[in-house]
């Protein structure tokens, strides 16, 4: 992940990542319900104070799981409030990463690295990493914001996720992203 706390955002200013304006703009259930059926295993890299990761808990139903993994323990507490004592708190697995490690062993079937791929200081280590925790079938969602990261710069990560085995296709259409799906080579 990231050992350079200045380039993620504080935990300080989570409130700007999870509010209603957001949801307008990038509605969760929207973007995630081609990608997450029930009964699967998700993981939500860089989940930060859970903007996506309780609708992710949604659409896997009781029988799926979702693994919210961040860098900053008051962003895994602030969903810890959010879920305690709702039908999401035995869905949900929250994990503090360590520098360039997720520091996950369970495969998973969808991955969702949202807004968060810039921040990484390693991309080789970090997309080995995810081709190892995802299902031969599984899939990423790779969702970039245009401001902070150039053309040139997402497609240079998307030739760092080739080389750990990835294909990539057209994502979505998200509004004030680059976005990519990825999907291991056979």
């Amino acid at each position: 992940m990231n050992t350079n706390r200045g380039r993620v955002c504080p935990v300080e200013r989570a409130g700007s990542l999870d509010n209603v304006f957001r949801r307008l703009l990038q509605n969760p259930l929207k973007i995630l319900a081609p990608y997450i059926q029930e009964g699967i295993v998700a993981l939500d890299v860089g989940c930060g104070p859970g903007f996506f990761t309780l609708t992710m808990a949604q659409l896997v139903g009781s029988t799926g799981r979702v693994i919210g993994v961040d860098l900053q323990e008051g962003m895994l507490e602030k969903i810890r409030r959010k879920i305690r004592e709702t039908e999401f708190e035995n869905r949900i697995a929250l994990h503090k990463c360590e520098g360039n490690s997720i520091g996950v062993a369970e495969q998973v079937d969808f991955v969702l690295l949202f807004y968060m791929v810039h921040e990484v200081p390693n991309k080789d280590e970090f997309f080995t990493e995810i081709a190892r925790l995802l299902k031969p079938t599984g899939k990423v969602l790779i969702v970039e914001p245009p401001f902070h990261v150039s053309k040139a710069a997402f497609e240079s990560t998307l030739r760092t996720a080739e080389k750990a085995g990835f294909k990539h296709s057209r994502g979505p259409r998200i509004l004030l992203s680059k976005t990519s799906i990825l999907q291991r080579g056979q």
